[in-house]
């Protein structure tokens, strides 16, 4: 029996390693990215379903501390992804987001790129999006968030329709960088 617990005690001691060394989180970002590369982790649109209205009740401020109502995006298309700047998955997944955004001509179509980074980190997460040449809309939590955007891990994406409803939810590192992906995104803006 005690050959069964060895190499889970071994697997403890390296994340334990690397997290006491800050390197858990690149170890993540390079394997996640790797994923990426196969095709594995391409984004798949399930069914719509319309039984999950979104809530609209809360604000956001952008880098510069300027707050805007989530209302102000009703009538389009939302790409709304929740990150944070020490977390390997959701910087893994953000070149794919880059690449789509960089595609995708509707003016019915937001990309809200949500960062759950501590209040007061605007300077750190500036710093990352400039370092990597994003040019994604990048936001903060004005305040709470509804019930729906308490995710349990991120990244966390949501899909939500012009009609204010939502379309799909992708917990986990996704490639949204597809056609598939996004001609999804316009057939439901032009729906």
């Amino acid at each position: 029996m005690f050959e069964f617990i060895k190499p889970a005690l071994w697997a403890i001691a390296v994340i334990t390693t690397l997290q006491f060394f800050g390197l858990l989180s690149s170890v993540t970002y390079v394997a996640q990215s790797a994923l990426l590369k196969t095709g594995v982790m391409n984004f798949r649109a399930e069914p719509l379903k319309k039984d999950k209205p979104f809530d609209y009740n809360f604000t956001i401020k952008d880098m510069n501390g300027n707050k805007i109502s989530f209302h102000e995006y009703r009538g389009k298309v939302i790409f709304l992804n929740i990150w944070a700047t020490w977390c390997g998955p959701c910087r893994a997944e953000m070149p794919t987001i880059q690449n789509t955004f960089d595609k995708i001509e509707s003016s019915d179509i937001v990309f809200i790129m949500l960062s759950i980074d501590k209040e007061g980190s605007q300077a750190k997460i500036e710093k990352y999006i400039q370092d990597k040449q994003y040019s994604f809309p990048v936001y903060m939590p004005s305040g709470y968030l509804p019930e729906q955007l308490q995710v349990p891990s991120i990244p966390t994406t949501y899909i939500i329709t012009k009609d204010g409803f939502i379309a799909s939810k992708k917990t986990g590192t996704t490639n949204f960088d597809t056609n598939k992906f996004r001609n999804y995104l316009l057939e439901l803006a032009n729906n």
